[in-house]
């Protein structure tokens, strides 16, 4: 039998870092921490790994091949709480996530795979997935603010690029939008409608995303002399909208336009605004966020602001593909919103 040599997987579990780790530094990237790259080095002299120029090449794409290419990439959903499955399949706002980074990473012959890190234990089995080489890196979607995976992924030294800007912790790559920007558009809009008295539908308090949305949309109202509206928070749901409309119509029976910071929340507006005999918009103007297909789907359809989330899935993928190729990082790029006008407002 012929015995086979150290490899990269070996030296990763000799270290305790990736596979993909691993790689960059024995190809010498220099965006590897100083003390990673020591943990490395000494595990590759105990394991007399020698590396392999065949195997350099396909992993950096230098040599003979002139692009490289990750091949395999870890999507990763991250939240907590009961409803996370439930959550994760009803909004269409992850399933276009998953089509803009499948859709660049097979066009790059990169194979993605799903995970998803509802709970401690849960966040312990991804980053000992990666750890092992299972994957070049991760991209991570959080719903939650205060998710301790992406602190896990840095610490274990796996490259990563997040949906969304994180509140605070280690220095990673982005992708975003300028949610506030978004929130100014909703409100100028219906302001431009001649709509004088405003509620909004905010988004649960714990992301920032949602906070500046909600800012935004303030911004454009103390900017034009009106008084701060009324606001009431939903869950990113159609049953949490829907009730936010009922309370919104019971404490202020006069609304004549309404933001909701998602489409789903503004769908659910509408069906009790309907209920309640109240056209839309002729009595009160809904105005969205995202531009998902409930926005086409809804009755009558949203007006909303447009989030391109399929092509900041597919940069939060370009991103990552760069980091695994030893590009400088971190990076970080913020989309700009549009409005969407329909027939809601």
């Amino acid at each position: 039998m012929i015995r086979r040599g150290p490899t990269l997987e070996d030296v990763a579990r000799e270290a305790g870092v990736s596979r993909a780790t691993v790689s960059r530094v024995v190809n010498g990237v220099r965006n590897v921490d100083p003390a990673i790259q020591d943990v490395v080095r000494q595990a590759i002299e105990r394991t007399g790994y020698t590396p392999n120029s065949a195997a350099r090449t396909l992993v950096t794409g230098r040599g003979p091949q002139p692009d490289a290419r990750t091949e395999t990439v870890a999507l990763v959903i991250s939240g907590a709480g009961d409803a996370f499955a439930a959550r994760v399949f009803a909004d269409p706002f992850f399933g276009r996530v998953v089509s803009g980074a499948v859709t660049y990473l097979r066009g790059r012959a990169a194979h993605p795979v799903l995970m998803f890190a509802e709970s401690g234990a849960a966040r312990r089995q991804v980053v000992d997935h990666l750890r092992r080489g299972s994957a070049d890196g991760a991209l991570v979607v959080s719903i939650q603010a205060d998710d301790p995976l992406p602190g896990l992924l840095c610490a274990a030294g796996i490259p990563l690029v997040l949906f969304a800007r994180p509140p605070e912790g280690p220095a990673v790559s982005y992708v975003d939008m300028d949610h506030r920007e978004g929130g100014r558009l909703a409100a100028a809009h219906l302001l431009a409608r001649g709509c004088r008295h405003l509620a909004t539908i905010r988004a649960p308090r714990d992301l920032p995303a949602g906070e500046d949305r909600l800012a935004g949309f303030r911004d454009a109202l103390a900017a034009a002399g009106r008084t701060p509206p009324p606001v009431v928070e939903g869950g990113f749901t159609v049953d949490s909208g829907a009730a936010a409309m009922r309370r919104i119509l019971a404490e202020h029976p006069g609304v004549d336009g309404v933001f909701a910071a998602n489409d789903l929340m503004a769908q659910g507006a509408c069906e009790v605004l309907s209920e309640r005999g109240l056209s839309v918009p002729g009595d009160v103007a809904v105005v969205g966020f995202d531009d998902s297909s409930v926005a086409v789907t809804c009755r009558p359809p949203l007006t909303t602001v447009r989030q391109p989330v399929e092509r900041m899935a597919a940069a939060m993928a370009e991103l990552l593909v760069g980091q695994v190729q030893g590009l400088p990082g971190p990076t970080r790029l913020v989309f700009d919103p549009e409005l969407v006008v329909r027939e809601s407002a």
